[in-house]
């Protein structure tokens, strides 16, 4: 089992910045790849970065270029640097690990809201 703690959501203006911080706790040496996803009302859920234990990272299109995901791995510790922020970013931004055993675990959503 692994347990996710996210932190750092908010309200910023559009042109803002945030960063997102999600520490792991219990089968740490078990994880394989870390990152992010996002849903908005009415909308899919959708995979926004990942950061696999090989250190390779992916994108969505919609941010790449204004979002950085990061890792570290002394701390068990995904962050997700989120800059020239958008109002369609809005939306509730999910942690994830997967574990080398191929189940995948859930942080409990952190609220990230872009208006002026």
């Amino acid at each position: 089992q692994v347990q996710l703690v996210e932190s750092g959501g908010g309200l910023v203006q559009p042109g803002g910045s945030l960063r997102l911080s999600c520490s792991a706790s219990g089968s740490i040496a078990s994880i394989n790849g870390m990152g992010w996803y996002r849903q908005a009302p009415g909308k899919e859920r959708e995979l926004v970065a990942s950061n696999r234990r090989s250190g390779s990272r992916d994108y969505a299109d919609s941010v790449k270029g204004r979002f950085t995901i990061s890792r570290d791995n002394a701390k068990n510790t995904v962050y997700l640097q989120m800059n020239s922020l958008k109002a369609e970013d809005t939306a509730v931004y999910y942690c994830y690990t997967s574990t080398l055993s191929g189940n995948i675990y859930w942080g409990q959503g952190t609220q990230v809201t872009v208006s002026s």
